[in-house]
């Protein structure tokens, strides 16, 4: 029975009469990198040799910043879209004012609807979670607090797509980026 432990938390699950290192293929390595350089965490999977933890170390002082100079980019981008898009309704319908806010309220609703309110439905149907399950998720997931109650991929007795994980590590680093312009929003109207 340890065996078959140290093998699970090794990332060996069964499957039939067959194993898998399902959490080590390419898209759970994938996860693992995003989870430790955006500093989530789950706490699920981690290195078990010392080499290994020589290399999460290495790769986490080189990854975090690199993800940090990433995830601020990606929120210019957005923010330079939004304002791009206030600056051209403005142009058109001669209200600069009323389009600013205009389109910060769309850019918030979208990113509630793409980051927050979509993807529990997409939890639901591929983890079996309910859909609060998959909106909390959500959230601990983009805040990094990453408690590791609730992982994706983890269910042995569910199947998951190979475009999966990495969709959802997109999905992690466009939503933390965002949350991150959200967070600045709010502190700018404190000023």
């Amino acid at each position: 029975l340890q065996g078959i432990i140290q093998a699970y938390k090794s990332g060996i699950t069964l499957q039939g009469n067959t194993t898998s290192l399902g959490r080590w293929d390419y898209s759970g390595s994938f996860f693992f990198s995003i989870s430790a350089i955006t500093t989530i965490g789950y706490g699920n999977l981690s290195p078990s040799t010392a080499v290994g933890r020589i290399f999460c170390i290495v790769f986490a002082l080189f990854g975090i910043p690199l993800n940090l100079v990433l995830l601020n980019e990606i929120g210019q981008l957005m923010l330079l879209g939004v304002q791009h898009c206030a600056c051209r309704l403005g142009e058109v319908f001669h209200w600069q004012n009323k389009a600013s806010f205009l389109m910060k309220t769309c850019a918030l609703v979208t990113g509630l609807l793409l980051f927050l309110l979509l993807p529990p439905l997409l939890f639901s149907e591929k983890e079996g979670w309910s859909y609060e399950e998959g909106f909390y998720y959500s959230f601990i997931t983009l805040s990094t607090i990453g408690f590791g109650d609730y992982v994706i991929g983890m269910n042995p007795d569910r199947t998951y797509p190979g475009w999966y994980k990495n969709v959802i590590s997109l999905w992690i680093l466009f939503g933390m980026a965002w949350l991150a312009l959200v967070i600045k929003f709010c502190i700018n109207l404190l000023d």
